[in-house]
């Protein structure tokens, strides 16, 4: 199961209704914030949702509306005492971003640690302890004004336990989980490997976040399949396309167009222009290219759940 909410849903500049860009994920008590724009803890709490037991802050790029919000993160965190280490990943510069806001947030009682990503994906629980073994965190780069990268989120499942396939090899009760979690066992001295026990792989998770970019092939391939995607759409008006991609963001239709692309399941339109008072009002942009838009706003949440 995953929780996703979306805490701040503004471009730029907030406003009164919509904090600067940020999203947070979690799974099984542990958490990944997207981006930490200016007004993200308030709107955090408006939402209903804790930001203390965030493990990283996954920041897709270091333009102020992205990130201005960390130093006061890091202050509250330290004021509640917060002694586990607080990880960031970013693309390219994240060690001087960071280094600064730490001689902005003083004391701390906690470490910072500075992770890069592995082109195959992040293990998360060989990260942080406590997080399910499938869940994995991976990185993909974007196309803005500067060196920027996309996120996905995937929780994988694996096969069907098969009982009788258990019992047939001798397996005792007490061994069934841990073959279940993917962990070998052995019995009467011989090792008894996980796909003996199991079926093929079943539909896991997988939700993604874009930041800001224009319209990319690594972003529709780092996005498919995705259960939910969470996708900058800057601009409303299909004929403000062009300058989209003049400032490397998108519109609407842009956006929709990577989710078809991408064979996504939902999307969620964010990071809107101060121009767009009603995002509502430009929605059926989006619908008419892939219906399962919806307008993200301040506090929009979505449990994700596998599939029986």
């Amino acid at each position: 199961m995953i929780d996703v909410t979306l805490i701040g849903t503004a471009a730029l500049a907030p406003i009164p209704e919509r904090a600067l860009t940020s999203a947070l994920l979690t799974c099984e008590g542990h958490s990944v914030l997207f981006d930490c724009g200016e007004g993200t803890q308030s709107a955090a709490r408006k939402a209903g949702v804790s930001l203390m037991k965030t493990d990283i802050i996954a920041l897709t790029h270091y333009h102020g509306d992205h990130i201005f919000g960390i130093p006061g993160l890091m202050q509250t965190m330290f004021s509640a005492g917060r002694t586990e280490t607080l990880y960031f990943a970013g693309p390219e510069g994240l060690a001087d971003v960071i280094a600064t806001f730490m001689k902005l947030a003083g004391a701390l009682s906690y470490d910072v640690g500075l992770i890069e990503i592995p082109a195959d994906g992040l293990r998360l629980c060989e990260l942080v302890e406590g997080w399910p073994k499938a869940a994995m965190l991976t990185s993909f780069p974007t196309k803005h004004r500067c060196r920027s990268q996309g996120y996905s989120f995937t929780l994988s499942r694996a096969g069907k336990f098969s009982t009788e396939r258990a019992e047939a090899l001798g397996v005792p009760l007490k061994q069934w989980r841990t073959l279940q979690n993917g962990i070998s066992v052995e019995v009467n001295g011989k090792m008894i490997l996980p796909e003996q026990v199991l079926g093929e792989p079943r539909k896991g998770l997988k939700v993604v976040f874009t930041g800001d970019t224009a319209m990319c092939d690594s972003l529709i391939e780092g996005a498919k399949g995705a259960d939910l995607m969470i996708c900058e759409a800057t601009y409303g008006e299909n004929e403000q396309a062009e300058l989209a991609v003049e400032r490397g963001h998108m519109n609407f239709a842009q956006a929709a167009m990577t989710a078809k692309r991408a064979g996504v399941k939902e999307l969620w339109l964010s990071h809107y222009s101060q121009i767009i008072t009603r995002p509502g009002t430009y929605l059926p942009n989006a619908e008419k290219i892939f219906p399962a838009s919806k307008c993200g706003y301040d506090g929009l949440s979505k449990t994700l759940n596998f599939d029986s």
